[in-house]
């Protein structure tokens, strides 16, 4: 069957080529005949690696949640937690103990069994230095299991996880695909190679991955939730969202992730099937608070007054965001803080605080990159954005780079490099961007993503505080105040929270969105 599946997959792609020229040449669209069973899923990047430790992007983690189980899952339609491979689990009466049973029976995809070993094994690889196979990381959101003191296999199939304090977000994490389960002996026959390698115990098996081209995956038929009706999935890497556009009009594929705005209304026909879903979202300016013009607080405040955000959200993103208030998205409806009012669009204002810190001139150079997770038309929003600035004095040079490479110079730091970059973050608790983004101990050189080196020990306190808190309602107060400082410090221009999107081809049944903007295949059907 794997070699049918490759078969069908390569003419799949080529037939998608063929058709794409045709339907740009000819007056009407050719539908290219991809094969049933097989789903073409047209993404907005090449995967950086297939190791869900290892990375960071929504891109990749749309593969990964088909491949891979997590102890625990997202139910469908929420971000609420239900059992995947645990079957269930207790809590200790301090919060600190977290015994899981494990599901029988479950093998990964090289044949080997999952049990306890396997959990503790995944577990000590993120975050034991001394561990074998540390090296075949990094594992850059290892943070997310920080409180983890020791893991402790039970017997075969219940294993303890010892936190050093309550951690509210913990089982939210697991569900997270930093938390799903790698065979343990995949990686110790690849190694460091492993992400090019990968093998889970999910509805789909890891079959091949051309750069560039396709990563495919095909149906795993024993799976322990029921095998899937497709019989394989193909991933393609489609970076320019016009291409993606003709792609999907021309039918070489079926589902296309990341809808341009402008492009929406050109599949209102019946042969298709736009979607859009809410969610954790924030579109965001990461802002160098560590040197340069933004080490002023007034010049961060400044920028945040010069972008013209409705403008944005409804012109540029044709009113498929909301314009955002500061660093926690609406969709944490219990977290988040209603007072907060968008900082106003008031150039005059931004040019009075640019006086009053001796900036008018400043010089800023922006990153800005062709497209990558959630990142909302980049080009032409950070075009519009550097017109803003400059309308109010500042004189910003523009970099633009391909979505892995602009991660390679952002996530390791702005200091020396940029004033400012573009970023997007979907997350699944209200704890996950400040904590990774925002702290003093999540600066780049200490292993976070606070990459503009933003610091408030008040803040730091509030996170650190709203961790360990055991009611929801202390976390909300402890995080709606963190909010407000936030948004007075300004280490960011908070820009707009997004709807997500998708289109899928009248051949394609079952196809959802999830409000964790992961893509679940599992019960899509492809006639």
């Amino acid at each position: 069957m794997t070699d049918q599946i490759f078969n069908w997959t390569r003419r799949g792609v080529l037939a998608a080529g063929v058709a794409m020229s045709l339907a740009l040449s000819a007056t009407a669209p050719v539908q290219a005949q991809t094969p049933p069973g097989v789903l073409i899923v047209g993404q907005i990047a090449e995967p950086k690696a297939l190791d869900p430790a290892a990375v960071t992007a929504v891109n990749d983690f749309r593969i990964l949640m088909n491949v891979y189980d997590g102890l625990v899952r997202y139910k469908s339609g929420t971000l609420e937690v239900e059992p995947a491979l645990a079957e269930s689990w207790e809590i200790s009466e301090d919060g600190t103990e977290y015994t899981f049973s494990l599901r029988e029976g479950v093998k990964f995809h090289d044949g080997t069994d999952f049990d306890a070993e396997a959990v503790k094994f995944n577990f000590d690889r993120m975050l034991k230095e001394d561990h074998p196979f540390h090296d075949t990381g990094p594992f850059p959101l290892a943070f997310f299991f920080s409180a983890v003191e020791e893991v402790t296999v039970v017997d075969p199939m219940t294993v303890t996880f010892k936190l050093n304090a309550p951690y509210a977000p913990f089982l939210s994490n697991l569900a997270y695909p930093t938390g799903l389960i790698v065979s343990p002996a995949a990686v110790e026959a690849n190694g460091a190679d492993f992400g090019r390698n990968p093998v889970g115990t999910g509805p789909f098996k890891f079959a091949e991955w051309r750069s560039n081209e396709a990563v495919v995956v095909e149906a795993n038929p024993d799976y322990w939730d029921g095998a899937s009706a497709l019989q394989a999935v193909v991933f393609r890497p489609i970076t320019d969202a016009n291409t993606r556009t003709a792609e999907m009009l021309a039918g070489g594929i079926d589902v296309m992730v990341e809808v341009p705005p402008v492009a929406l209304s050109e599949f209102e026909g019946e042969q298709f099937s736009v979607l859009e879903q809410a969610g954790p979202h924030v579109w965001f300016l990461i802002l160098n608070a560590k040197e340069g013009p933004f080490a002023d607080k007034k010049v961060r405040q400044a920028a945040n007054y010069a972008v013209n955000k409705t403008a944005l959200v409804e012109q540029v993103l044709e009113g498929t965001a909301d314009v955002a208030a500061g660093p926690t998205p609406p969709a944490f409806a219990w977290a988040y803080n209603e007072a907060l009012e968008p900082y106003p669009y008031d150039p005059e204002k931004a040019k009075a605080l640019l006086a009053e810190a001796g900036a008018e001139g400043a010089e800023l150079t922006f990153f800005v990159t062709e497209g990558g997770s959630g990142m909302l038309d980049p080009i032409a929003m950070g075009t519009a954005i550097q017109a803003d600035l400059e309308a109010v004095g500042f004189d910003v040079k523009i970099e633009t780079y391909e979505w892995n490479t602009f991660l390679g110079e952002v996530n390791p730091g702005l200091e020396g490099k940029a004033d400012m970059a573009e970023m997007a973050w979907m997350t699944n608790d209200p704890d996950t961007l400040p904590y990774l983004a925002l702290r003093t101990d999540a600066w780049p050189d200490k292993g976070g993503f606070n990459s503009g080196y933003y610091s408030n020990p008040e803040v730091d306190k509030l996170l650190e505080d709203a961790r360990v808190a055991t009611d929801q309602g202390e976390r909300a107060k402890l995080y709606q105040e963190m909010q407000t400082i936030v948004q007075d410090d300004a280490p960011w221009v908070f820009v707009a929270n997004w709807k997500q999107n998708a289109v899928t081809s009248d051949r394609v049944e079952g196809f959802e969105l999830e409000p964790s903007f992961f893509l679940l295949l599992k019960d899509v059907v492809k006639n």
